[in-house]
């Protein structure tokens, strides 16, 4: 069984459920930052991740090409707007630039309409 699962009875599903247990953390381009890919749709760019990023990681200077929402599920992390803690969420327009960072680690909910622009 892999990690997205059918429903009962074998039908065409229109929801897909995925047991996120059985997905591997994926090392990221960016120390201490890896991801679970719980959805992609290639053709647009529209992607869900769980993001683990370990005390002390950073995300260099990008922008974000659509809407991104983040959702804090543990820990904190902060850009030069403020910091967001668990239990809150923060989303950011379309063209905003910025760099983030954490300094207890966290873990983090994200969804992107299209892949970040990095300038590193």
């Amino acid at each position: 069984m892999n990690a997205e699962t059918m429903p009962i009875g074998g039908l065409v599903p229109d929801s897909t459920y995925v047991d996120i247990d059985k997905l591997p953390w994926t090392k990221t381009r960016f120390a201490g930052i890896e991801a679970k890919t719980l959805m992609e749709q290639k053709e647009t760019g529209l992607t869900t991740l769980l993001m683990r990023w370990a005390p002390g990681a950073r995300l260099p200077l990008h922008e974000h090409v659509e809407i991104e929402q983040t959702y804090v599920l543990s820990g904190s992390f902060s850009d030069h707007d403020g910091t967001c803690t668990a239990g809150n969420y923060v989303w950011r327009k379309s063209g905003s630039r910025h760099e983030a960072w954490t300094e207890e680690g966290c873990l983090v909910l994200a969804v992107f309409l299209k892949p970040n622009t990095f300038f590193d």
